[in-house]
Order: C-alpha cells, then sequence, then structure tokens
C-alpha cells in the first residue's frame, strides 16, 4: 500500500510537469541513478598527474588499472539487463576508482612522497 502511495504523487508530479509519457509510467529515463552520480564524483577524484611529478611503476599501475575499470564498467553495462545489474555495474566501478586511488596515495606515502593539498578559506 505505501508504495503506491508514493507512485502516485511522483506520476502525479510528471504529468503535471508535461513530462512525456515513458516518465508518466514510471520509467525513468531521464534520472541519473544514485550509483552512477557516486561513481561521476569518483571519476572527478581520479589522479590526473602523478604525485610529485614522479612518474614510476606506482603511477602507471594506476594508470592502468584505472583504464582496466573503465572497460569493466563498459562491459558490465552492455551485459545489464535490469536496473540493479547497472547499479551494481556503477557501485562497482566507484568502488575500483576510489580503492585504487587510495592505494596508489598510500604506496606513495609509504616511499615518502605526499599527494598536494590546497585548502582555500
Amino acid at each position: 500500500m505505501k508504495r503506491s502511495i508514493l507512485v502516485v504523487p511522483a506520476i502525479a508530479l510528471a504529468v503535471a510537469a508535461g513530462a512525456p509519457p515513458q516518465a508518466q509510467a514510471g520509467e525513468t529515463e531521464g534520472a541519473i541513478l544514485y550509483e552512477r552520480a557516486i561513481a561521476q564524483e569518483e571519476e572527478a577524484r581520479i589522479i590526473s598527474a602523478p604525485i610529485a611529478g614522479i612518474q614510476n611503476r606506482l603511477w602507471f599501475d594506476y594508470r592502468n588499472d584505472i583504464g582496466e575499470a573503465q572497460k569493466e564498467l563498459a562491459s558490465d553495462l552492455r551485459r545489464a539487463t535490469d536496473i540493479e545489474d547497472q547499479r551494481d555495474a556503477w557501485s562497482e566501478y566507484a568502488h575500483e576508482l576510489r580503492h585504487e586511488r587510495t592505494a596508489y596515495v598510500k604506496k606513495m606515502e609509504k616511499r615518502g612522497y605526499r599527494q598536494g593539498q590546497v585548502i582555500v578559506g
């Protein structure tokens, strides 16, 4: 019963806003999944230049791992059959990006190089 209560206002808002029939029927073609939004935030945090300008094995491994994660995301999204598969793909992608970034930063810190941080305020 609760579900129908929540869906009815959403459909009413879609109709009032003049949304296309697909959106009125409950499909969210234009909406971004929460997992995708998180993954996009993680993409924005991808390190674009090596820490301290040191291009070593760790840097190249990091870049390679990011490329693999992007290829795996594309593959997972192609094979996705429903919204849950898409959510899993985006969630896994965000996790991989976060993991690879933190692992690279920690390994570089172990070697005595720290990631620069600028605080404005």
